[in-house]
């Protein structure tokens, strides 16, 4: 390894093979807390106040499963400020172990209170001509469609009434389409700016 110079304003140089050996030397050990630092507090002292803590010894082995379970922490103090997680400590209830009131069934109470179901929509009477329109736009390009699929020879009927009845077909939905102009008289439609 190569020799490493002073480097400049007096900081003598870092030498790499004592700083590994120092880290492999302390290797597994915990590092001191630094000044001012609380201790950790378990999960199972979370609900203690601060002053009745003490701080553990040592790493907490793991439970055994052929162990009793350990004893429910007890409640906090009234005004404390401590705030928990969803599900920890067993206190209070939270959000998600709200369950709602059975509902009341007395013959008093409607059942159908707040429950709107809408009725079927009415669709309007298709007359003859419409019904004629729709079949000609859907029918030609399937005509077409049919005979290319079943390799049938293409004649000028075929051809005619394949592209004539889709061109017939929406022409005549596109005439007869109302343009809404009488419907602009109507007062009942809201307010008039």
């Amino acid at each position: 390894m190569a020799e490493h110079e002073e480097s400049s304003g007096g900081v003598p140089p870092l030498d790499e093979e004592a700083a590994w050996a120092a880290i492999v030397a302390g290797y597994g050990q915990e590092p001191a807390d630094p000044p001012g630092a609380r201790p950790f507090r378990p999960i199972e002292n979370l609900l203690l106040p601060e002053e009745d803590v003490k701080p553990a010894a040592g790493p907490v082995p793991p439970a055994d499963p052929a162990s009793p379970a350990a004893p429910e922490p007890p409640a906090a103090a009234l005004g404390s400020s401590v705030v928990f997680a969803p599900g920890v400590g067993g206190a209070g209830a939270g959000p998600r172990d709200h369950s709602l009131a059975d509902p009341d069934d007395s013959p008093g109470t409607a059942k159908d209170e707040g429950h709107f179901v809408p009725p079927e929509p009415e669709l309007p009477e298709a007359d003859t001509t419409s019904k004629f329109a729709w079949l000609a736009v859907v029918g030609g390009p399937v005509l077409l469609l049919l005979a290319v699929l079943l390799q049938w020879e293409m004649t000028w009927w075929l051809t005619t009434l394949g592209v004539g009845g889709f061109l017939g077909g929406f022409a005549t939905l596109v005439a007869r389409m109302s343009t809404g102009d009488d419907e602009d008289d109507d007062p009942g439609r809201g307010a008039v700016v």
